[in-house]
This record gives structure tokens, C-alpha cells and sequence, in this order.
């Protein structure tokens, strides 16, 4: 019981002087007004940072990064070709490829890949 109270202890010094060293080297920063404003090469924004964007844009960058995950995936499935069961892996790479198609299908039949 003494060993748990002293490792607890210790634990507690350990903590409280890591946050105090931190609290100490984080007060050196001064907010002053020419670190306050924002940086935008020099000038001061002429206009607001939130402007719209087109959503058919972050669609087709949406759909990029997930084609672009299921290359990464499909990558590691040629090469466990010759250590793998051949009937599972290709049953594996049938159906993981079965559901890429029906997936662009879906994509072609909503007009997610037209830009009008």
C-alpha cells in the first residue's frame, strides 16, 4: 500500500512540475497589436475569409480522396497475391472491386461527376 501512495505521489510532483515549467516558458509571447492582427502579406484582408465556394467543386475533391484511399488499398492486394489462399484473395479483390462499380454507377447516376 506504501509503494502505490509514494508512486502516486511521485506521479503528482511529476505532473505539477511539468505544468508549472510550461506555464512559465508559455508567458514569454506579449499580445501587442501588430501580433493581434491578422497576416496577409503585410496588408491588412480586403475581404472576408469565409467567401463561398462551389459545393460541385468539394464534391469531385471528395471523390477524389476516396478513389485515391481505394488505390492505397487495392495496391497491397497484388502483392499478397502470391502468399495468399488464391481462391479468397480472388473472391476478396472481386468484391472489393464489385463494390467500386456499383459505387461509380451511383456517383454517374446522381450527376455527382458532371460539372453543369
Amino acid at each position: 500500500m506504501m509503494k502505490v501512495m509514494i508512486m502516486m505521489m511521485t506521479s503528482m510532483i511529476m505532473s505539477a512540475t511539468i505544468m508549472a515549467m510550461c506555464t512559465v516558458m508559455s508567458k514569454k509571447s506579449y499580445m501587442d497589436r501588430e501580433k493581434m492582427t491578422p497576416f496577409e502579406c503585410g496588408f491588412d484582408p480586403k475581404s472576408s475569409a469565409r467567401t463561398p465556394f462551389s459545393i460541385q467543386f468539394f464534391l469531385i475533391t471528395i471523390l477524389f480522396l476516396i478513389f485515391d484511399i481505394e488505390i492505397i488499398i487495392i495496391m497491397p492486394m497484388v502483392l499478397t497475391m502470391k502468399i495468399s489462399n488464391k481462391i479468397m484473395w480472388a473472391w476478396t479483390v472481386t468484391v472489393f472491386m464489385i463494390i467500386l462499380i456499383v459505387g461509380l454507377f451511383y456517383e454517374w447516376k446522381t450527376n455527382m461527376l458532371e460539372w453543369s
